[in-house]
């Protein structure tokens, strides 16, 4: 930080996307009033300046300023509203260069350790704190919150059926998350449904019925969701089963801009987390000098005398009192606020279910495959199963299907290639559902299981898939009976010679029924560090495929 002339710069780096706010416990602060003056940088990042403040002071401190885009307006005003108080009763005269940027790209960018650092940093939300630090210099807090925004769900009306938990309400409807890696209030939302686990004492089984297909379904396009106002856009048209989570601020303002939109906020009964905006101090050298000036421009935000202006905006203030005119959703329930483990742990699991699948389905069609589950075959059942498996892959993921007994391929393999893997798109998902249709199991046909296993991993890897996670899908009622093969502990030799930890290649094994031999299975997927899950009837595949897809 340097001395100048008194002012305050502008640039914008938000694209014009409008972010949304989160929560914090926040105290009340008694800060000193420095004195500002404000320089304001139009149209480009270069643009020329312009000012705002006359000049109060000689020998100003430089303080580079960024804070979510959409408060930029709010830190101007204050910074005038400072600048008009004449850095008097010894108060410190201060020059603020602002500029609006996404809170995710700032913490990605203090975390690599870019040398264009601001000295003080008012994110959207204090979640960025933590994933801000650069192993050198961690971030430290100096205004809890100068505004706050709950997170609330925005569609149409008869989208909300349920809306006791934020698990429910998303998975009754279509859920439009923006970016959870590159946005607040899509981490948020992720972030709310384990925060209610506390209350709800809900099991991983149903969090996964809903993240796993969701993360799936928006994780892997590749372009995800930023635009809140788009996403608005696309639940208020008549029919839309959409629903958006947002944060009250940019649904406020949506519905100012767009008064005939049949757009409604709903808050979960569970309650929410919400979007603050702390003042941070992130500045490598003198933080002293930058937290006397993140202290200052806080107590301004948060004086009475920017209330009004923060209320028309859509905010709320640092305690989340209601919003004037009955606007937004009134009162609100706060669920617990994550600590920065958890949002590692899941912003990691988000990013670890949206990477695409490259995978090989294999399933067994020996003749035990024919016995009866009720009035079905399990061979009718699985079919059933992977199909409706089938429809939890995203388009942007790749598979294709082979069938395996014994001596059932060319040259006497036990297997049998089917459907070469290929992305997802309506005709490859009709050649794999028209192909499964049509296997019925073979009569007296054995469980050729250890050369298929090995035959599977080998053709995966030489069509290697570097940009997502490379599987094998193995179906199967029973165990190896193929006198013809290798014995076990040759085969878990094999697959691990065939182990590249550059390119991994992992069997999930899926046994059903009673004479599946679950030892083999686990040591024939551990070999490959993959899982293996036995259901006790091939109706539990569903659930067996969702479990595969969480625990890649």
């Amino acid at each position: 930080m340097g001395k100048h002339s008194s002012a305050v710069t502008r640039s914008n780096k938000s694209n014009n996307n409008r972010r949304p706010v989160y929560i914090t416990a926040v105290g009340l602060l008694v800060l000193s009033i420095g004195g500002v003056f404000v320089v304001r940088s139009f149209g480009s990042e270069s643009g020329s300046d312009g000012i705002l403040g006359g000049k109060s002071c000689d020998d100003p401190t430089q303080i580079k300023l960024t804070t979510a885009p959409e408060l930029q307006p709010a830190i101007e005003t204050a910074a005038k509203s400072l600048s008009a108080k004449g850095g008097k009763d010894g108060v410190p005269c201060l020059q603020f260069t602002i500029t609006g940027t996404p809170a995710a790209k700032v913490a990605r960018s203090l975390a690599t350790g870019a040398d264009d650092r601001p000295d003080i940093w008012i994110p959207d939300s204090s979640l960025w704190v933590s994933q801000a630090d650069d192993g050198e210099t961690v971030p430290s807090v100096a205004v809890p919150s100068v505004a706050s925004s709950p997170m609330v769900l925005v569609g149409r009306n008869t989208n909300f059926a349920d809306t006791s938990s934020w698990l429910r309400a998303l998975g009754g409807a279509q859920p439009a998350l923006l970016d959870p890696l590159g946005t607040s209030p899509g981490a948020l939302t992720l972030l709310a449904i384990q925060a209610e686990r506390q209350q709800t004492s809900t099991s991983n089984t149903t969090v996964n019925n809903v993240v796993v297909p969701l993360a799936q379904r928006l994780g892997s396009m590749p372009k995800p969701f930023t635009d809140v106002n788009a996403l608005f856009g696309r639940a208020s048209q008549e029919g839309s089963d959409v629903i958006v989570p947002a944060s009250e601020q940019a649904f406020v303002k949506y519905q100012e801009e767009h008064p005939e939109g049949e757009l409604k906020a709903v808050m979960p009964a569970t309650g929410t987390l919400s979007l603050d905006y702390p003042v941070v101090v992130t500045a490598k050298g003198d933080t002293a000098k930058a937290t006397e000036a993140a202290k200052t421009l806080g107590g301004e935000m948060i004086g009475d005398a920017a209330g009004q202006a923060r209320d028309q905006a859509g905010f709320r203030d640092q305690l989340l009192g209601q919003l004037s005119g009955g606007r937004g959703v009134g009162e609100i329930n706060q669920l617990p606020k994550p600590n920065a483990d958890s949002i590692d742990r899941t912003l990691g699991t988000w990013s670890r279910l949206s990477l695409s699948t490259h995978s090989l389905a294999v399933i067994d069609v020996s003749g035990s495959m024919a016995e009866k589950v009720g009035n079905k075959t399990r061979m009718q059942l699985t079919i059933e199963a992977a199909s409706g498996g089938l429809s939890l892959f995203p388009d942007s993921a790749s598979l294709g299907l082979w069938t395996f007994s014994s001596n059932v391929g060319k040259d006497g393999a036990d297997y049998n290639k089917l459907v070469p893997i290929a992305p997802l798109s309506p005709k490859q998902r009709n050649t794999i559902g028209n192909v499964l249709k049509q296997q019925k199991p073979i009569p007296n046909g054995g469980t050729g299981l250890y050369q298929t296993a090995i035959a599977a991993v080998r053709a995966v890897r030489s069509n290697y898939d570097p940009n997502a996670v490379n599987s094998i899908l193995l179906f199967t009622d029973g165990k190896n009976d193929d006198p013809g093969s290798s014995d076990l502990d040759a085969t878990i030799r094999s697959l691990q010679s065939l182990n590249d930890p550059d390119r991994p290649v992992r069997i999930i094994a899926l046994g059903m029924g009673p004479d599946v031999n679950a030892n083999e299975l686990s040591r024939l997927a551990q070999a490959t560090g993959g899982r293996s899950y036995v259901a006790d009837n091939p109706s539990d595949l569903r659930q067996v495929f969702i479990d595969a897809l969480q625990s890649r």
